[in-house]
């Protein structure tokens, strides 16, 4: 028995291969499926089973491709209705691969039809969980998102999922090893741990949600505190993973469409495609196509493109790194934006060789942003989430958060200059980008964010307060 846990830090994503006796099965698989053949291919296996927890909202799951390159058989918990050919499960059926046993748990509440698989060996020991966005390390599911297909309230959502807990995974052995779909950075739950795995045993101990003495009304209480709403393309990844989608290879042929820079203007001024730059921050404020918004491919990408840009069906063109086509395509339909249709070749360098205009945004150090904020009267603008700013923040700063841009850009005056900073550099700069492509020119960035005006101590900040949730 060998157990893969595949994690996608962009995603905070865990999809998992298990494999006994030449047969194998994938778990919640990513978009692109050839890391999965890739591994049945070298060890002589076959994929018996793609086993979905659930109908995921943040990313578009591989379950299609996977089941018709493969043979498997794509599996749903009890309620599940799939718009495609797929088994669903009745609550503790065994579905046997090599000479392991899978139980299949059904455990409502993030979802209807969320559903966790307990493993057992080849002796019949249960051994590990796969518990989908029902517990996750330090936290569980949040039973907001299927209020309307459920026709249910977040609180009766809640209730389900209070009774999944203590009588399907609660009442487990403490040395089931749980294996969650997401870690921190999430948004399918408020607070959980930078762990990926952990013992039930210990959760039983540390998650706030499995305190044995914990009554139905204070689990409603504190599962559903803190909420925020959820990104608006939840419902639209939803979608695609209930009813099906393009197979990720016609993704990719239609996004690896490499355009000179003429004719990449032609087809940004003959559509209504968003001109989306991945490069670095940094690199990108130095100078970059006018109207084009940046969010880096080496940060948390795919859920900032998911926030940002509110239609999946959004024509895109990409400004890239040279050689990184490929892998920014693949990240953009990891969360269903599958209508990238080409890329401008040679990189940024092509287009500024053909004396197209070119823009650029202010960044200054903290050093600088001090004296232009103490001299200057500029004010402080910061877009991280509402829980970091609460937590600790520059005194007198403004928060506005970068999740809610269309709200944040309601309090920015347009004459008004402002020093702009996230944590890092990364959001401000996305921050920045999209308001100057709506219009705004006045807003500085401020290289090294929060974390280096703390690190250098160059102004007040609030006292630490410990968040309550991280969404």
């Amino acid at each position: 028995m060998k157990i893969e846990q595949i994690y996608t830090g962009c995603l905070a994503q865990g999809a998992y291969f298990i494999e006994s006796e030449g047969e194998a099965v994938v778990i919640d698989p990513l978009r692109e499926v050839k890391p999965y053949l890739d591994r049945a291919e070298q060890a002589d296996l076959k994929i018996k089973y793609v086993l979905e927890t659930h109908f995921h909202a943040d990313f578009v799951s591989g379950h299609l491709d996977l089941a018709t390159k493969s043979g498997a058989t794509i599996v749903y918990g009890p309620t599940a209705q799939p718009g495609f050919e797929a088994h669903v499960a009745t609550d503790g059926e065994i579905l046997s691969v090599g000479k392991l046993k899978i139980k299949v748990l059904h455990t409502p509440g993030h979802t209807m039809e969320s559903s966790s698989y307990l493993l057992m060996d080849e002796n019949g020991k249960e051994t590990a969980l796969f518990s989908g966005d029902t517990l996750f390390i330090g936290d569980v599911g949040r039973p907001d998102l299927a209020q309307k297909a459920a026709n249910m309230t977040q609180e009766g959502l809640a209730s389900l999922l209070f009774d999944s807990l203590r009588n399907k995974i609660m009442p487990l052995n403490d040395d089931v090893i749980v294996y969650p779909a997401h870690g921190a950075g999430s948004a399918c739950g408020k607070n959980m741990s930078k762990e990926t795995t952990d013992t039930l045993g210990n959760q039983k101990k540390t998650n706030y949600a499995l305190r044995a003495n914990m009554t139905r009304e204070e689990f409603i209480k504190e599962v559903t505190d803190g909420l925020m709403p959820p990104p608006a393309y939840f419902p639209l990844n939803v979608k695609m993973n209930k009813l099906g989608y393009d197979s990720i290879d016609e993704v990719l042929q239609r996004g690896q469409q490499a355009l000179s820079a003429a004719a990449f203007e032609a087809a940004a001024n003959e559509t209504d495609a968003l001109i989306l730059d991945t490069r670095d921050p940094e690199v990108f404020a130095k100078g970059f196509i006018p109207n084009s918004i940046n969010i880096g491919i080496d940060g948390s990408f795919a859920p900032w493109v998911g926030a940002m840009i509110p239609d999946i069906e959004q024509p895109i063109l990409l400004v890239t790194d040279p050689g990184r086509e490929e892998e920014v395509i693949i990240r953009l339909a990891r969360v269903g934006y599958d209508k990238a249709f080409g890329y401008l070749q040679g990189g940024f360098a092509s287009w500024k060789a053909a004396g197209n205009e070119v823009e650029t945004i202010k960044s200054v150090t903290t050093a600088e942003m001090v004296k232009l904020a103490q001299t200057g009267g500029m004010p402080i603008l910061d877009v991280r989430k509402a829980s970091e700013y609460y937590s600790e923040h520059v005194i007198n700063a403004l928060n506005g958060p970068l999740d809610y841009i269309n709200d944040s850009m309601l309090m920015i005056d347009k004459n008004q200059t402002y020093l702009v900073h996230c944590a890092g550099g990364y959001r401000s700069m996305i921050f920045i980008s999209v308001l100057k492509a709506r219009g705004y020119d006045n807003l500085i960035n401020v290289s090294g964010g929060f974390a280096q005006i703390k690190k250098e101590g160059v102004m007040p900040v609030t006292d630490y307060v410990c968040p309550t949730t991280m969404l």
